[in-house]
């Protein structure tokens, strides 16, 4: 998402879901909450964009939510998100007169900054938003599992296989202190893809699937004079691979988790293609601009994947999943046989907004005393798809999952400080090495990018 959305964009109109969780132990609620006041008690940490429309999303349930801390690495932003969560006119998010600042408890010795931040944050709450660059998510996950947090944080939940498998273990961990996770994968909240799941079977065994994210990319935050390089980095996080994984792994990954959803299963394998050939200023880091990759599944099912970032060509984010029967248009809510005769049409009036029931429904289910939602598992194997598929095109080669995820590959810095150097470092022109096929090896002792 820009680092320059509005409010509006950040939230729009309000549905709850209905249904598609499975049911769990009712507990106590003495299990969930802090504070006197009984009020749903929430840390935001990573204050940007997605970081600022999920806490403002959660402060628009019907619950008893209030931010009560926020953590970012950098002041500026933090104190952006604190401006948009506490202006005095909300009309454009709410739709009516007034504000949320009743909602909004987070005085300055509750601002945290810095790479620690989060620490101090999260311990201050019931439930944790996590919404910083990808590449920070498993140790905020761990985190705050360890301390006994519910949690909601973006996709990716990773940008390299040692953070899927740090997710992976929190997760479990989580399973079993019953905390509810919800991941921002929203397809899986979104009354439409809702419908079309409960109707999958019209189409029999899905044979093949084909996903897109193509569009014009997104914001670059320029160099700034007497920056180091790590916060010329963090602050333009969306190029480098250790902090966002690559488009392929920061957007796409919605698609690609869509058909493993419909498929039940997560693809063993990747090959694929990619490059830079539009987007490759020295703003622009490392990332490509481009991916098209096949993903095998176990049953030998092969989604075709494509994402690319190119202004001025025609853009699609979809998936198609096809059966032995017929074939679901996800984008369109269809559900023809294989001639085309429609079989299912959803209706568009009872589509919601799925980025705000994913709080709804997590902010529901914490007020009732209820543990219904573990999503991390999902989405750290659907994060390790992603992966997959960026090192099956950087490096040409044909990527397993089960290998890569053994690898315990970890592109992070051994340090997080300002004063470090990052993974990657610039030449004397400023130029970052690109992944190059052929030439850029995993698992073989060769430096991976």
């Amino acid at each position: 998402m820009s680092n320059h959305s509005t409010r509006r964009d950040f939230v729009r109109s309000t549905s709850l879901l209905a249904g598609g969780v499975l049911a769990a132990p009712l507990l106590s609620r003495a299990n969930y909450f802090s504070g006197a006041d009984d009020a749903i008690k929430v840390a935001v940490v990573g204050c940007g964009g997605r970081g600022t429309g999920a806490a403002m999303q959660a402060i628009l349930t019907k619950e008893n939510v209030k931010i009560v801390a926020l953590a970012d690495a950098f002041r500026d932003r933090l104190d952006g998100c604190y401006k948009s969560l506490t202006a005095e006119d909300m009309s454009d998010v709410t739709g009516k007169p007034g504000n949320l600042k009743h909602k909004v408890d987070v005085p300055e010795e509750r601002k945290f900054t810095g790479f620690d931040a989060y620490k101090k944050a999260i311990a201050l709450a019931d439930v944790v938003i996590l919404a910083t660059p990808p590449g920070f998510r498993p140790l905020h996950f761990e985190e705050a599992v360890r301390m006994g947090k519910h949690v909601f944080m973006e996709k990716p939940v990773a940008t390299d296989p040692a953070g899927v498998q740090k997710v992976l273990d929190a997760a479990a961990i989580a399973k079993q202190k019953k905390l509810n996770v919800v991941v921002g994968l929203q397809r899986r909240y979104q009354n439409s893809y809702l419908e079309l799941f409960k109707k999958k079977d019209l189409i029999g065994d899905i044979t093949s699937a084909q996903a897109w994210w193509n569009g014009d990319g997104v914001w670059v935050n320029a160099r700034k004079p007497n920056q180091t390089e790590m916060e010329y980095q963090v602050r333009n996080w969306y190029y480098f691979v250790w902090l966002c994984g690559d488009h392929i792994a920061e957007q796409h990954i919605h698609n690609i988790d869509a058909v493993n959803w419909f498929k039940g299963a997560f693809p063993v394998k990747a090959t694929g293609m990619g490059g830079r050939q539009v987007r490759k200023g020295k703003d622009h880091g490392e990332i490509f601009d481009h991916h098209y990759v096949e993903f095998e599944y176990p049953d030998g099912s092969i989604l075709n994947s494509q994402c690319r970032h190119w202004p001025k060509t025609p853009g699609k984010v979809d998936e198609l999943l096809v059966g032995t029967k017929g074939k679901i248009m996800c984008g369109r809510g269809a559900i023809t046989d294989l001639k085309g005769n429609p079989l299912f049409q959803f209706d568009r009036q009872k589509e919601n907004n799925p980025y705000q029931a994913e709080h709804d429904v997590l902010f529901a289910a914490i007020a009732k005393g209820e543990y219904k939602f573990a999503d991390a598992e999902h989405g750290a194997q659907s994060t390790l798809s992603s992966i997959i598929g960026r090192m099956a095109t950087y490096s040409g080669q044909e990527i397993r999952a089960d290998k890569a995820l053994a690898s315990g590959l970890s592109l992070q810095p051994a340090v997080y400080a300002w004063d470090a150097k990052p993974p990657v470092m610039p030449d004397a022109d400023g130029n970052y090495a690109i992944a190059t096929p052929g030439i850029t090896k995993y698992f073989e002792g060769m430096a991976a990018r």
